[in-house]
């Protein structure tokens, strides 16, 4: 557990370091449909600070502001619950705009092993389904109340660009950290 607020702390002050910097630690190119961008090795989601933040090894690439489940406070418990998960995962699968309600899709391994155990205890589903993704099908960042809002069913939500640049620098099997 102190490695994790080791993590969340590091992290934090990273972030403010790069909000007083102008937002980036590793600068991308504006035009992102030619940029080819160095790959992510872990996520990082503060859901007390509503961001994901990519990183590879020590070195923060990206921030994002999210939303997040509409009752973000607390780890997911069972479905339906509209929280977002806390604790470690893998990006496992990913759903392209055709095959997925939302702009793109990066599926999340929720539930985990503990996370079945805590419902199978309380006698509950545990939901599924979490995701990373953009906006939905034909609603705008507005229409929603995007990145204001909390106005998802627990998973965590980008524009459709910021989703863009997620898709390019995450590959499946990168490991995500959802912290409170």
């Amino acid at each position: 557990m102190e490695t994790g607020l080791a993590v969340r702390t590091l992290i934090a002050l990273i972030f403010t370091m790069m909000v007083s910097l102008g937002g980036q630690a590793i600068a991308a190119p504006n035009d992102v449909a030619s940029w080819t961008p160095l790959k992510a090795d872990r996520l990082v989601v503060l859901k007390g600070e509503r961001r994901l933040v990519l990183m590879r090894g020590d070195r923060v690439m990206k921030v994002f502001r999210v939303a997040l489940g509409r009752y973000p406070k607390g780890a997911k418990v069972r479905e339906g619950d509209a929280r977002t998960p806390e604790g470690t995962y893998t990006v496992d699968y990913r759903l392209d705009t055709n095959k997925s309600k939302f702009y793109r899709a990066l599926h999340i391994s929720y539930p985990n092993r503990q996370d079945r155990a805590q419902a199978r205890k309380l006698g509950v589903s545990p939901g599924g389904q979490i995701m990373i993704h953009g906006l939905p099908t034909k609603w705008s960042a507005k229409d929603v109340g995007h990145p204001r809002l909390d106005w998802t069913q627990g998973c965590i939500a980008v524009t459709n660009r910021e989703m863009d640049q997620v898709w390019k620098m995450v590959d499946d099997g990168t490991t995500i950290e959802i912290h409170p």
